[in-house]
């Protein structure tokens, strides 16, 4: 790999007594794991640049499931990240951590990212900033959802009615009204990613939480215990 790429950290852990193994996610390649030799020396300018929420350029060879890292720069700053922004964003870099597969390429979701840990920096309301990214996620991954019609008779979706949601089917009328439905105004928010108010809001984030249960499995995001501390 020659050509200089943009990249952000999602994951560094140790690797020798001198190393590192880092997990980039890199513009039109996606998550790779690199290796990035002696960046724990004292002396090692790589530690300080292989951080969370710095945009960086770099450059790799190698062609098996770990590469070698050749160079790497911060193009700017780390992005200023306080609070329940700063948690938001973790919260982004485990969900790709552990949804992406390696090296295969989604080519708008590097910009989805980007955008949405500059709108965490700017302090934008920060359950907006998620939901907008799980779904931009979920459409990457090949998850499409008709937002606008029942999945069984193919009526436009009523924001007066009911409806239920099946994983991998879509929204389909129904009487019942519990925790697992949604009103027809809800999945027509959804569709139209607008969520204006706390109802909307909630109910795009049940919503998200369904679809990518298949993705992300059973395990607790370390992220989210970040936020029962606030």
């Amino acid at each position: 790999m020659e050509n200089w790429q943009r990249a952000f950290v999602l994951h560094t852990r140790t690797y020798s007594e001198s190393s590192l193994l880092v997990d980039l996610f890199v513009e039109n390649v996606g998550k790779i794991t690199i290796l990035a030799k002696g960046a724990r020396r004292k002396k090692s300018s790589l530690k300080g640049i292989l951080q969370p929420f710095t945009p960086l350029i770099v450059q790799y060879s190698g062609h098996g499931q770990i590469k070698n890292l050749r160079q790497v720069e911060a193009i700017s700053l780390t992005l200023p990240l306080v609070s329940i922004w700063l948690y938001s964003a973790f919260y982004l870099n485990e969900l790709l951590h552990r949804v992406l597969v390696a090296e295969t390429e989604m080519t708008t979701l590097f910009d989805d990212y980007l955008k949405s840990i500059q709108q965490l920096a700017q302090q934008t309301p920060a359950e907006k900033v998620l939901r907008f990214f799980e779904l931009a996620l979920l459409e990457n991954l090949g998850y499409h959802v008709d937002f606008f019609h029942c999945s069984v008779t193919g009526d436009e979706i009523v924001e007066s009615m009911s409806y239920q949601y099946q994983s991998e089917k879509g929204f389909i009328s129904s009487l019942m009204q519990n925790s697992t439905s949604f009103t027809g105004k809800q999945v027509l928010a959804l569709g139209h990613r607008q969520f204006d108010d706390e109802d909307t809001l909630k109910a795009a984030k049940r919503f998200t939480r369904m679809a990518m249960k298949p993705y992300v499995g059973s395990k607790p995001f370390k992220s989210r215990e970040l936020f029962l501390k606030i």
